[in-house]
């Protein structure tokens, strides 16, 4: 005889667990798949995911959907130091690549700086001087000096104690503390220890005893007016042959008295003009060991073939309009004797590239004050 299959019925309280773990899986897969959704939106505007689960889980969703990329609330939302009532300030400063940048920007809030000073002081310092400037009190008027495109934080005294004793306007005084014009030639000088081919040597900067350019390259027998060998960064070599070339197709014979020379032969030539001429001569013509321009290679002695005195040859009249065109710049020009602390040398030509030798020579600057304003950082 057939068994009669039996049917089991769940009762309704035995199946309503299951529902509800049912739902509130749904639940969340539902908001998973919204949290997610959402950090990729908030990655696709370039916030870090870092950054992104912070921002939602202080629920600035909205508020960082409508303003769009911005790296300093990027790097606040990845920060210890984010401070909820900073918020709409932090969207306002320009970011800087700096490690406490957002402790940084608490602090000088909470003294009282405005969104526009806080710019100023965080763009015109590194992580160290910004950190350092935050232990001061408020500082007044930050702004006379620091609106200056070429300031830096950390010479803020400098510039308001020479502008005291000097009266010069705000960007001259930067400029010239910036060149170190508020200390005495060689005293306390800025030792470069990195070179490159828009390195700065002058009375305040100096190179070591060590220090010797990779690429020297000998001039061409040719083009020597010396009983000795002369050397030169391949560049600037290469440069000067263009150049050259061009003057003697209008007739000029450009020469090469001097190029590359150590540490140990200024320290020669130095020695021989202070027996022959004394202290003065060589304050004013001869740089110390170590400060000397012809050590980085970049520099060359330019000669006459036919006339001694290069001043009053035809080729000094050639060099002193065409130069530019090849990368080079009178270093030492006569109207620049304060800028540059030496006396004119009308042979000593300093290569730095036909762009920015065209700059200094349309707007009659020296080198010294073209470092300052775009390359020193």
């Amino acid at each position: 005889m057939p068994q009669k299959r039996v049917k089991l019925k769940l009762k309704s309280s035995a199946r309503k667990p299951l529902v509800i773990i049912s739902a509130v899986v749904v639940v969340i897969i539902i908001i998973l798949a919204f949290y997610f959704n959402r950090i990729g939106e908030l990655k696709n505007l370039g916030y870090s995911e870092e950054a992104a689960k912070s921002i939602i889980f202080k629920f600035k969703y909205s508020y960082i959907m409508d303003i769009g990329e911005n790296k300093t609330l990027n790097a606040a939302f990845e920060s210890d130091d984010y401070i909820e009532d900073n918020l709409d300030n932090y969207a306002k400063i320009d970011y800087e690549n700096q490690k406490h940048l957002i402790r940084n920007i608490n602090k000088l809030l909470d003294k009282g700086y405005s969104v526009d000073e806080v710019n100023l002081i965080i763009s015109k310092g590194d992580d160290k001087s910004v950190s350092d400037f935050t232990k001061r009190d408020k500082v007044k008027y930050i702004e006379e000096f620091l609106s200056v495109d070429f300031a830096k934080l950390e010479n803020l005294d400098r510039y308001v104690e020479y502008q005291d004793k000097e009266n010069d306007d705000a960007e001259t005084t930067v400029l010239y503390v910036n060149m170190d014009f508020d200390k005495e030639d060689y005293v306390d000088p800025i030792i470069i220890d990195k070179f490159d081919d828009y390195v700065l040597v002058n009375k305040h900067r100096q190179l070591s005893s060590e220090y010797v350019p990779d690429d020297l390259v000998k001039i061409k027998d040719e083009y020597v007016k010396t009983d000795e060998d002369v050397e030169i960064e391949r560049n600037v070599a290469k440069a000067f042959y263009d150049m050259a070339e061009a003057a003697s197709k209008d007739g000029m014979e450009l020469m090469v008295s001097s190029g590359y020379r150590s540490y140990k032969d200024q320290e020669e030539i130095t020695n021989t003009y202070l027996e022959l001429y004394g202290q003065n001569y060589v304050d004013n013509y001869v740089a110390k060991p170590g400060f000397s321009e012809h050590q980085t290679a970049m520099s060359l002695d330019i000669a006459s073939k036919s006339v001694n005195t290069f001043v009053n040859s035809d080729e000094y009249v050639w060099m002193m309009d065409n130069a530019y065109k090849y990368g080079f710049i009178l270093r030492y020009p006569k109207s620049k004797e304060d800028i540059t602390g030496y006396k004119c040398e009308a042979w000593h030509y300093r290569y730095v590239g036909k762009k920015i030798a065209k700059y200094i020579k349309d707007n009659n600057i020296t080198y010294d004050e073209y470092y300052v304003m775009f390359l020193d950082d």
